[in-house]
């Protein structure tokens, strides 16, 4: 059974329960900085909330994929990972370049134990 829980603002900021998997997607809220270091500290701080409204941690986190808009831009969202993440149990991540919808550059999808 899948539970869905409400989303975050903005819409693209979810979090989904199947058995004992959460799955979480977000990127920065409103309002939206230009800065590929404040807009990832914020999708991540957004994941936080997710997953603790999931009944998870970012401890248990499996995997992570992250897409960003500008792979020039990385070493910024690098920063902000490396602030963030659980260096006791860092997950499997994949860093991804696409086009985002604007104003958004960095999007976050984990998926993580519950």
């Amino acid at each position: 059974m899948i539970e869905r829980f409400p989303g975050l603002t903005p819409t693209r900021s979810r979090a989904v329960v199947n058995d004992d998997l959460v799955f979480a997607v977000a990127v920065a809220p409103d309002p939206v900085t230009p800065s590929m270091y404040e807009q990832s500290k914020k999708a991540l701080a957004r994941i936080d909330e997710s997953l603790a409204l999931c009944g998870s941690h970012k401890s248990k986190i499996l995997s992570a994929i992250v897409y960003i808009n500008g792979m020039p831009l990385k070493s910024e969202m690098n920063r902000a990972w490396d602030e963030w993440v659980d260096k006791a149990h860092p997950p499997m991540r994949a860093c991804i370049g696409v086009e985002l919808e604007p104003p958004h550059i960095v999007e976050i999808v984990v998926t993580a134990a519950k």
